[in-house]
């Protein structure tokens, strides 16, 4: 095969019989990466993966008879990969053009327990043995889908990442396997909403929960807070190994996210957070249709963790800029665009992504998922584009970043009119099975005050606060705490990065009851001024000044609230 034309990251080759779509092609002198993603009577269509500055016609173009694949072993937790999954963390920030071609590299030896007996008979994700890493989580070695037989061939101790560690029905199982990236690996089965995935984000565990195989959409306009709350998802939330994609975003970015990780203490394990993280940094500088090949990367890390048994969270920041690399190839390949020049097949592909998510029973038996957190970034704000609307379609929560409260330092700048949650219903139950039967009554009831106290200072604003009733007053006043005492939290605060579920449900319930409080005051003649003259300060402090599983601290500081505000008479 020989290059025939260079446009871009678009190439195209002279046919070769027995290719395939999505096959992996090796282009030039330099092996750059590509895949055919166009098969034709007298050409194929290659997309590059790395930039082709002198690829020029007539360049030998080397087919490789496999699709792109990503490499997975033990060596993942706690490295840097571009998005092709090379590794960043030794080669430094920039990779040379062809380096670290895919399916090659030893990450060193590994010392290999076996679990497996000789001579018993494996089927497909049966545990085979461990592999001993620094980080906290167990790192098992499965038999691979489509593999069963006897146990004829079992190693021991010290092991080369590419060795192999067993032979099952005449077949050699190696430490490290490649899977097709656009292909979800198998399982047994899909399980539904079972468990919630707890994000240490009060607004997003208290009103807009995901559950664990679920998936969450975070649009907001610039400069609304997205990668921070991205950031503190990774930190805080109970997943046992992140997958971090930073898909097209700014490199300063992916820095800032790679040395947090190295730098914060894992609150589980007292360990390093970085240890049972994977990053994957394809940023603004680096190649942009790796870009596209990024997310897919990511979930399939993600689905090899899942296989052993554990729970994964997989963040991309942004999906916007992957569809922004699909429309650019789109219209070099002279597709006939749709809305707003993106490919007719957008909707498809968002779909094909987040329907990877899921929580389910593997080919082993064990209970694991995969969650999905896209961050989507919509050109001026606008929630119409098409990545935004196609992706509310999808998934099963959206946290909708609010310029306006983002502007007003009120983080996380979630929008409670624009965000909505699809698992809020059957967590309800998982909520009451572990004995917190109020938590469906609660957040009812707070979504209303909120939206009530929305409505209120729409009508304050034309009428004046004086003129509203002392019980609608006593709404704008619930509004206003349950925002500062509650909703806002602060990221550099150490007491308030993260909170725990019982202080978020406390935090709750002392507001709710000073509400109750209040409404009983007014009804019994206080006048709705002097409620709104009380320093309410110990309460709205009381989410940074308390640990983050603080319970009682709660407790006291709604006491002394409670007095300051006297019985009603």
């Amino acid at each position: 095969m020989s290059v025939l034309r260079v446009s871009g990251s678009l190439v195209e080759v002279a046919p070769m019989p027995g290719v395939a779509m999505y096959d992996v092609v090796l282009l030039g002198p330099d092996r750059l990466p590509g895949e055919v993603v166009e098969i034709g009577d007298r050409r194929l269509t290659v997309q590059a993966y790395e930039d082709t500055g002198g690829l020029a016609p007539g360049a030998a173009a080397a087919p490789q008879g496999a699709p792109l694949s990503a490499r997975l072993g033990p060596h993942l937790l706690g490295a840097v990969f571009d998005g092709l999954l090379r590794p960043l963390s030794s080669a430094g920030p920039w990779l040379v053009p062809g380096a670290a071609a895919l399916g090659a590299g030893d990450e060193g030896r590994w010392d290999f327990t076996p679990s497996a007996r000789p001579g018993a008979t494996a089927a497909p994700g049966d545990e085979l043995g461990t592999v001993a890493t620094a980080a906290p989580v167990p790192v098992r070695v499965l038999v691979p889908p489509g593999v069963a037989g006897a146990v004829t061939e079992l190693a021991a101790g010290p092991v080369g990442a590419a060795a192999r560690v067993a032979v099952v029905g005449g077949t050699p199982v190696p430490l490290t396997t490649t899977w097709p990236v656009r292909r979800p690996r198998p399982y047994a089965q899909r399980l539904g909403a079972a468990a919630g995935l707890h994000t240490g984000q009060r607004v997003l565990d208290l009103l807009f929960p995901v559950a664990r195989g679920s998936s969450a959409a975070v649009p907001g306009g610039f400069g609304t807070g997205k990668t921070v709350l991205l950031q503190q998802i990774a930190k805080w939330c109970d997943a046992d190994v992140i997958v971090y994609v930073g898909c097209g975003e700014r490199g300063n970015e992916m820095a800032d996210v790679v040395a947090d990780l190295a730098a914060l203490e894992d609150p589980r394990t007292g360990r390093r957070l970085s240890d049972r993280t994977v990053v994957i940094a394809n940023t603004s500088n680096m190649p942009m249709m790796a870009r596209e090949a990024s997310i897919y990367t990511g979930v399939t890390v993600a689905e090899y963790f899942r296989d052993m048994g554990l729970h994964v969270v997989v963040i991309a920041d942004s999906t916007s800029r992957w569809a922004e690399a699909l429309r650019e190839f789109a219209s070099r390949t002279g597709t006939l665009p749709a809305e707003e020049g993106y490919p007719a097949g957008l909707a498809s592909a968002l779909a094909a992504f987040y329907e990877r998510a899921g929580d389910v029973v593997t080919l082993g038996g064990r209970r694991g998922s995969v969650t999905i957190v896209g961050a989507v970034s919509p050109a001026g704000g606008d929630m119409t584009e098409p990545v935004t609307a196609h992706t509310q379609r999808f998934v099963r929560a959206v946290w909708l970043l609010d310029r306006d409260l983002a502007y007003a330092r009120h983080y996380p700048a979630v929008a409670w009119a624009g965000s909505f949650s699809r698992d809020a219903e059957p967590l309800a139950a998982w909520h009451a099975e572990r004995g917190d039967p109020g938590w469906a009554r609660r957040r009812e009831r707070v979504t209303a005050l909120l939206a009530d106290a929305d409505r209120l200072t729409a009508l304050a604003d034309l009428v004046g606060l004086g003129a509203l009733p002392g019980a609608e007053r006593v709404v704008l006043l619930a509004g206003r705490l349950l925002r500062e005492a509650v909703l806002q939290q602060s990221a550099l605060n150490p007491n308030d990065a993260h909170c725990s579920p019982a202080k978020g449900a406390a935090l709750l319930d002392a507001v709710l009851a000073v509400v109750d409080r209040c409404d009983a005051l007014v009804a019994a003649g206080t006048p709705a001024a002097a409620l709104e003259a009380t320093d309410f300060g110990v309460l709205v402090r009381a989410a940074r000044e308390t640990d983050p599983d603080d319970v009682d601290g709660v407790g006291e500081r709604l006491a002394e609230t409670l007095a300051l505000l006297g019985e009603p008479a």
